[in-house]
């Protein structure tokens, strides 16, 4: 299944053999992991992306490689994944994002989130999508207020070991009534 978005910065894309160098190393990059158990080594790196760009024949959805317009570099991935098992909202959708740690600050994990929102809504068809990061993960809690995301339910992640300060998760929703909502609309001729 070929899908691409493309926003005013940033294409949304299937991953591509040049992405696993770029992509192995913010997933060994201890800040951009800080939130997660521990970084990924090239092997799970690699996994990760097959299995992210595999979703989308599976599922209709993915988790997309994120590409600056402006450079065409591999920054990233954002997009729709399955909630795993023993969390709120299991079963459901989640929208997610990781970004090198060079492309922070700029409002690319908004941009490209609030577009694989509007996938999910608009082309999946979704009633709603979670979203769910370390209670201590203030950046991307941000990111998912800023998309219009509201904080649904606090919880012990069960993958993480008990005592650990990752451990304590929350989880952020949006309806699509709620979406719906939020966009502007073209006023009446």
């Amino acid at each position: 299944m070929e899908v691409e978005r493309i926003t005013e910065r940033l294409v949304l894309r299937r991953w591509r053999g040049g992405d696993r160098d770029p992509f192995a190393a913010l997933c060994a990059d201890p800040e951009v992991m800080e939130f997660f158990p521990a970084p990924l080594d090239r092997i799970a790196a690699d996994a990760l992306a097959d299995r992210a760009d595999a979703m989308f024949d599976s599922h209709g959805y993915g988790l997309w490689a994120v590409e600056r317009r402006d450079t065409a570099e591999f920054i990233g991935f954002t997009g729709l994944a399955p909630l795993p098992a023993g969390v709120p909202g299991a079963g459901g959708v989640e929208v997610g994002w990781r970004l090198a740690r060079d492309q922070w600050g700029h409002g690319f994990a908004t941009e490209a989130a609030g577009e694989a929102l509007s996938f999910a809504f608009d082309d999946v068809g979704l009633d709603e999508v979670g979203s769910i990061t370390a209670v201590v993960n203030s950046r991307s809690r941000a990111v998912m207020e800023r998309i219009g995301m509201r904080q649904a339910d606090l919880f012990e992640h069960p993958r993480i070991d008990e005592g650990s300060p990752l451990r304590p998760h929350v989880r952020y929703l949006l309806t699509r009534t709620e979406q719906t909502a939020r966009l502007p609309t073209a006023p009446l001729c």
